[in-house]
């Protein structure tokens, strides 16, 4: 075990509401991977956490202060093989949202917005709120988040290859071929030609028998030669 110690990485989100308590909180998950036991203090301005990864081998510590007091007795924890999720409570019941998780403003690397579970401040009416220990009890998986994913399941049944339709794209590739027949007609086309080159055949045949008759008359020239020297 080496003995490190790691921030984990902290997502959030809330709801609010100046009349509902069971609509005016925070939820808040921390990324804490193979932690089998946590230490997790809960007060009303801040908590402290820490657990260890055996696999990991470091121990998870986190300390966060609160933009405002929180209702502990009222707030609720879940731990998974993945994650630690809580739903704080808010203490006072406020229309308007926190304008941020932490007392103070600076901005910390480890803390990002949970958008799987925001929404806007003006949008909380028509968005639905669970009840989050029977929420939590259904991500027993660990992975908040992750339901959105459940599109690629179709990604099994065919190799891996998402929704492309093969068949189609077989289908598109036969839509080029006619142009391949025309190559093809073109072949037709050489061999209606061929009979003009049998026509050119014969030219050079006729052009070989003039050559011989004109051999021939070349032989006969000096015999012709001879019986004019016989009657001179």
């Amino acid at each position: 075990m080496s003995g490190s110690k790691t921030t984990p990485e902290v997502t959030w989100a809330q709801r609010s509401s100046a009349s509902d308590a069971e609509k005016n909180f925070i939820y808040l998950t921390i990324a804490a991977p193979d932690v089998k036991k946590i230490d997790l203090d809960l007060k009303p301005t801040g908590l402290t956490f820490s657990g260890t990864s055996e696999t990991k081998e470091t121990t998870y510590h986190l300390e966060l202060e609160f933009y405002a007091e929180i209702d502990t007795e009222n707030s609720k924890t879940h731990h998974t093989s993945r994650d630690v999720l809580l739903v704080l409570r808010k203490k006072e019941l406020k229309e308007e949202y926190w304008p941020r998780l932490l007392k103070e403003s600076k901005k910390v690397h480890f803390l990002k917005t949970d958008f799987d579970k925001w929404v806007d401040e003006d949008e909380q009416e028509g968005a639905p709120v669970d009840d989050m220990m029977g929420g939590m009890g259904g991500m027993g998986g660990g992975m908040p988040g992750m339901e959105g994913m459940g599109g690629m399941g179709g990604m099994g049944g065919d190799g891996g290859f998402g929704g492309i339709d093969f068949s189609k794209l077989g289908g598109g590739a036969g839509g080029g071929m006619p142009d391949m027949g025309d190559m093809g007609g073109e072949d037709d086309d050489e061999d209606d030609e061929m009979p003009a080159l049998e026509e050119d055949d014969g030219a050079a045949d006729k052009t070989g028998d003039s050559k011989g008759k004109a051999a021939e008359k070349a032989d006969d020239a000096p015999a012709a030669k001879s019986k004019i020297q016989e009657v001179s």
